[in-house]
């Protein structure tokens, strides 16, 4: 195994090492979608219903409809966490340490990345099967194929929060920038409710719920669910995943001194 793998192993395992000791933290990012799905949705069954659609053979329940907006919920909000626990080791100084590995900095960077997309993936395979004992069951092999699907949107979301990391100077700041992210990012999208009832309601917000590339996940991994491929979902997610991660090795840069400034 060459050095780059033997590092990226070790800092999946840090990070995943970090998350298995800190029990709480799963207890915490299955709360917000478990009330979601047992609650708000018993609530909204018979308000909303969701027409034939794919990737949808058929009428389905609301619970079933939510699932994979709520795997969406559970990777966005762990992606910018580890965001903010970037932010925390800048602030220790462990960060300027790890960034002087005798790597390159975008695989520094990659590594921390795929690292937060493995924590998130566990912790969407355990409320997958959370959902799956309440009922709302996907075809087999549908678990299968979201892996990737949730992998590339861990990718996009990690990209983003290492983006926007390196913007915000301190600690507090950034609590505070998560929910401008996370709230109109998951709000405005396909999670919750399909573009085209957003667009019955409002034109305007249905352009916004189109264009936000977490909406684009959302759709890959529902599609993924039952053995499909959205091809336009994946386009856009992977442009995405682009821009968001060349934002993010342009401002971890010390060329430019953008992270010099605020470490």
């Amino acid at each position: 195994m060459s050095g780059a793998l033997v590092a990226l192993a070790g800092i999946v395992r840090r990070d995943l090492a970090r998350f298995l000791m800190q029990r709480g933290r799963l207890l915490a990012a299955l709360v917000r979608p478990l009330v979601w799905l047992l609650v708000f949705a018993a609530g909204f069954r018979m308000a909303i219903g969701v027409s034939i659609t794919p990737p949808y053979a058929t009428y389905i329940i609301y619970d079933v409809y939510i699932v994979p907006g709520l795997v969406g919920m559970i990777i966005l909000f762990n992606g910018m966490q580890s965001a903010l626990g970037l932010v925390w080791e800048r602030e220790l100084g462990s960060l300027r340490l790890l960034l002087t590995a005798p790597f390159p900095r975008w695989w520094l960077l990659l590594s921390k990345t795929v690292a937060a997309a493995v924590v998130s993936i566990l912790q969407a395979l355990v409320f997958l099967a959370i959902a799956a004992a309440w009922g709302v069951i996907a075809p087999w092999q549908g678990y299968l194929f979201a892996i990737p699907a949730m992998f590339l949107l861990a990718l996009m979301v990690g990209a983003l929060g290492l983006a926007l990391s390196a913007l915000v100077p301190q600690l507090e700041n950034f609590a505070g920038v998560m929910n401008f992210v996370i709230f109109p990012m998951f709000f405005l999208s396909s999670a919750l409710y399909p573009v085209w009832r957003m667009a019955e309601a409002s034109p305007f917000l249905a352009r916004l719920c189109a264009w936000n590339p977490f909406t684009h996940g959302v759709e890959l991994i529902r599609f993924a669910l039952y053995r499909e491929l959205n091809v336009q979902a994946l386009a856009a997610l992977l442009l995405a995943t682009a821009a968001f991660g060349a934002a993010a090795l342009w401002l971890y840069d010390p060329a430019r001194g953008t992270l010099r400034r605020r470490s």
